[in-house]
């Protein structure tokens, strides 16, 4: 009986060294596993929240910039055509054509000429002071010599954007300049 006992208390030594070492085997492989799972699931929820802000903020980035540029360049046109409302205008206008309406052909170009659609601005001349203030301004009336003409552009935005967003749906990019202008030619130099 002794050396059955032996035996008996021989085999669950052994089979608790081999639980032991097998517990403690899954016990290092388990949270190695557990933390590299949860460290890639960390990073993919990481990923999922900040792609779409950065996302969000790029395309933002892409659209300010761009009605920026759009904005810069109408306000470009805008100074440029507001100087012909200055300057002797009687030799570069056509016999079947108005000064404003010079005024308005050559802003459409410089606005097509900068890469916008020229054909879809909106271009008004209007007092910019005295009694008759937002009132159309006639270049070529006399009465207009030497008065302040506020010369502005109006494009939309939807014919500007990279990106169809609906949020900014209706907008418009506006550009204005104020120059004294001269009815009789050259007026101010005389």
């Amino acid at each position: 009986m002794a050396g059955g006992a032996h035996y008996l208390r021989t085999v669950c030594d052994e089979e608790r060294i081999a639980i032991k070492s097998l517990t403690s085997m899954i016990r290092q492989r388990n949270p190695v596993s557990l933390r590299h799972g949860g460290r890639k699931a960390a990073a993919m929820m990481e990923c999922a929240v900040t792609l779409p802000v950065l996302m969000v903020m790029v395309v933002g980035m892409l659209e300010i910039g761009t009605a920026l540029r759009a904005t810069m360049n109408l306000q470009t046109a805008c100074r440029e055509s507001g100087r012909l409302t200055a300057m002797d205008w009687r030799y570069i206008v056509h016999t079947n054509q108005t000064p404003n309406q010079k005024v308005e052909q050559d802003l459409k170009n410089f606005i097509t000429a900068a890469g916008l659609k020229g054909s879809l601005s909106t271009v008004t001349l209007k007092h910019a002071d005295g009694a008759s203030v937002g009132q159309t301004f006639d270049l070529a009336d006399p009465n207009n010599d030497l008065q302040f003409v506020r010369v502005e552009v109006t494009l939309p935005y939807s014919s500007v954007t990279i990106f169809p967003l609906v949020y900014l749906a209706g907008k418009s990019l506006k550009a204005s300049v104020v120059m004294r202008a001269t009815v009789n030619g050259g007026s101010l130099s005389n």
